[in-house]
């Protein structure tokens, strides 16, 4: 089959994507969480990077992260996705192929969509019936604004702070937005390449001459 198409650019907000091979577990207990989290502050510090919002579930990890041009986007997720598989194949003794093809990658505009896609990010475990309330996961981004708890992976979602004028007044208004989070952000938003309103679109599809959408044959052209 032919790959899906890929955004050549290191620079932007993205919503990452990455599954364990046939969708198989790639945490196991709380100590591999533990150890991807601290791989992924590592990579922070070498490779400096914004990271908003992130879940990660058994079977597969969402990032939504603020690359730059010395990130290397690239480069860094496939250190990160190495590293942990070290980690699981000498705790667990596994051979073969770990993680599912490459990770996919959503372009985001810089607007209230970051919010909106974060809100949608978080809410993985409820939509999955392993929670009945998105506070109870303890490996999403979604405490830290709902709650205020402290997380020393994040970067401040840059939008949270339009939601009141103090933190506490922020914090409710997050746990607000979520009850309508999904009417914002659906599945299929995650099968194309770009996330905003329709002149950004329009303007990503032309400036790396793709359309908006996995489904199409082929890669797209790479932009010079």
């Amino acid at each position: 089959m032919p790959r899906v198409a890929r955004i050549y650019t290191d620079e932007g907000i993205f919503h990452i994507l990455a599954r364990g091979n046939n969708r198989q577990w790639v945490f196991k207990e709380s100590q591999d969480f533990t150890v991807y989290k601290g791989i992924l502050k590592q990579l922070k510090e070498e490779q400096p990077f914004k990271l908003y919002h992130y879940c990660l579930m058994s079977n597969h990890i969402h990032l939504m992260l603020e690359s730059n041009d010395k990130t290397e986007l690239s480069r860094m997720m496939k250190r990160l996705n190495i590293f942990y598989y070290h980690h699981y194949r000498k705790k667990y003794g596994y051979a073969g192929h770990f993680w599912q093809d490459r990770f996919k990658s959503l372009l985001i505009e810089d607007n209230e969509y970051l919010l909106a896609c974060g809100l949608y990010i978080e809410r993985n475990p409820l939509r999955a019936k392993i929670v009945n309330a998105v506070q109870q996961y303890p490996y999403s981004s979604y405490n830290y604004y709902a709650y205020g708890k402290k997380d020393g992976l994040l970067d401040r979602d840059p939008y949270y702070d339009s939601l009141g004028k103090i933190d506490k007044e922020r914090q409710a208004q997050y746990r607000n937005l979520t009850l309508d989070s999904d009417k914002n952000i659906t599945p299929k938003i995650f099968n194309q390449l770009f996330l905003g309103t329709k002149k950004f679109i329009e303007k990503m599809e032309e400036k790396f001459k793709v359309s908006n959408t996995r489904l199409q044959r082929g890669r797209p052209k790479r932009v010079k």
